[in-house]
């Protein structure tokens, strides 16, 4: 059996045209095979996480979430879509909301106090004028970063904000001890598993914590039914289920991803803005 291959100069370029096979013995060359078909364009599907990204197991095989995790979001400004006129005059970056059909219910009276609200924005938001706790869901998606520390009973969450924390109880615990006590600006919150999923009950939320500097609000008869489920890795997709019989028509929702942060030598540090605010307001105060 003998090999040559035939090279062909067109046009001053040269093209290798074919190498071909000669099968001696008289035996005719095997034909050319048929064209195949094009193949079919791929079905859509959801993009699996890349090798080497799974959420990584805890001992008893749930996602493990610890780490620390931050959103890339401005809904702490306005949880609905928003332009740069929100606060004083620097702003903020014009955003996409994070509620759900960009509605949220308010029932005619909640909707003229979330106007005047707004209206004082700036010298009455909780959290970004007066460096109170932010509360729940707002924690979630403040622009700073937050730590969640995990094990099978309870899960930890520490948010660099106003010092704020707050534990998700995952044995079911009832909640009879907390009849007669106040409400708390951090809740309080009980988790189980569904799936990878953790799903986080809350509930005797104060008041005074709004949703965002916009002035969306809720009373002590609020309910936040919150999600975490792993996307992959680095990612969390977050969602929360809001209820308030005294503000809202119906039950409403919002959802966003979180990002992990990678950096190696990463820390939250102690911030508590209400210290500094204070500090500053009564620098010149003489004791008496």
């Amino acid at each position: 059996m003998g090999r040559f291959a035939r090279v062909a100069l067109v046009g001053g370029a040269a093209l290798v045209v074919s190498t071909a096979v000669i099968v001696a013995g008289g035996q005719a060359p095997a034909p050319a095979p048929r064209p195949a078909a094009p193949a079919a364009p791929p079905a859509a599907q959801t993009r699996p996480a890349a090798a080497g990204t799974q959420m990584a197991r805890t001992p008893e095989g749930k996602p493990d979430f610890s780490g620390f995790w931050q959103a890339l979001s401005t809904a702490a400004w306005d949880i609905q879509d928003h332009n740069s006129m929100l606060a004083g005059r620097l702003g903020v970056p014009p955003g996409r909301g994070i509620v759900e059909g960009n509605e949220i219910p308010y029932k005619p009276d909640a909707l003229a106090q979330k106007k005047k609200n707004f209206e004082k924005r700036d010298t009455d938001d909780p959290a970004f004028a007066k460096c109170l706790l932010p509360g729940v869901p707002r924690a979630t998606y403040m622009p700073y970063p937050f730590e969640i520390v995990q094990n099978a009973k309870m899960i930890g969450l520490r948010y660099a904000f106003a010092r704020a924390t707050r534990t998700i109880d995952l044995e079911g615990k009832s909640r009879a001890w907390l009849e007669g006590w106040p409400d708390f600006w951090m809740g309080d919150s009980r988790g189980k598993w569904e799936g990878d999923t953790l799903v986080v009950d809350v509930r005797k939320l104060h008041e005074n914590a709004w949703f965002d500097h916009a002035g969306n609000f809720h009373t002590e008869e609020m309910h936040v039914v919150e999600r975490y489920s792993p996307i992959d890795r680095d990612h969390i997709q977050y969602e929360a289920t809001i209820e308030d019989p005294n503000v809202f028509t119906r039950p409403w929702k919002i959802s966003l991803p979180l990002y992990r942060i990678i950096d190696k030598n990463f820390e939250i540090f102690e911030w508590d803005c209400r210290f500094d605010q204070d500090s500053e307001k009564y620098k010149d105060a003489i004791p008496k």
